[in-house]
């Protein structure tokens, strides 16, 4: 007899695949349908690998000095994840700094190859996420990382909602949209995050952490809004990761 997997669980899973390398059963289904109905749960795909860099963080914090622990638990998620948010990051700058223009700009982000502008924004995002980790007591850097992770895929989604894509042809995967119910999936599942957060470590640090992934977010994508008009798959990585930086600066300006 053939195992029915629910809806709800397909959705999540193939939102897993496409976000990170944890592997998921092999006869799972696919659609373009479907994938764009898992988008509502990129929020708790990042809540489980924000949870895993937490995990890393607290447990490497109990042998090896909290510098050290940051920096694996950094690589854990990038491990995870594939470095898929940060290799669109890489490729948005070296885009939106080397194009001149906006054909230009979007022929640039088709390379493969990274250039100066993606090095540079790559390695100092990176930089200051493990410094801010660093300063931070360990139990706070840890619930820090998963919200951060959940709240900064939420950013991804609006702007999935609330922005056009800014290829009209030739595209290789299928273009990332969101339903009104999506969205209000995704904005429980951050919302819970943010309460949980609250619980952990207080009410101020749970509203900087929504403001701070807000405004940092909605500010890189107005710079590729005003030189493409819309966004690509590597834009929404460089949001996430500009995202996720501006929920832990916002709580370490705080603290």
């Amino acid at each position: 007899m053939k195992y029915e997997r629910p809806l709800e669980t397909t959705l999540f899973l193939l939102a897993v695949q496409f976000l990170t390398r944890i592997p998921v059963p092999r006869d799972l289904e696919f659609s373009d349908d479907l994938l764009v109905r898992a988008t509502k749960y990129y929020p708790a795909v990042g809540l489980c690998v924000g949870v895993i860099g937490a995990a890393v963080l607290w447990i490497g914090g109990t042998v090896v000095p909290q510098p050290v622990a940051v920096l694996l638990s950094m690589a854990a998620t990038i491990l995870v994840t594939g470095a898929f948010h940060e290799d669109g990051l890489a490729d948005a700058a070296d885009g939106l700094g080397g194009g001149l223009t906006r054909d230009k700009a979007l022929s640039i982000m088709r390379d493969s190859r990274i250039g100066t502008y993606g090095a540079v924004t790559l390695g100092m995002t990176l930089a200051l996420k493990a410094a801010m980790l660093m300063t931070l007591p360990e139990v706070t850097a840890g619930a820090l990382l998963i919200a951060g992770h959940a709240i900064s895929r939420m950013a991804v989604v609006h702007v999935i909602a609330t922005t056009d894509y800014a290829r009209e042809h030739g595209a290789k995967f299928t273009v990332p949209t969101v339903t009104p119910e999506g969205y209000r999936v995704a904005l429980a599942w951050s919302v819970a995050v943010l309460i949980g957060l609250a619980f952990a470590i207080g009410l101020v640090s749970a509203l900087l952490v929504f403001v701070g992934a807000t405004l940092c977010g909605q500010a890189f994508r107005l710079i590729y809004l005003r030189k493409l008009g819309g966004y690509t798959g590597d834009c929404l990585g460089g949001t996430q990761q500009i995202a996720e930086a501006g929920a832990l600066l916002a709580v370490s300006i705080w603290l």
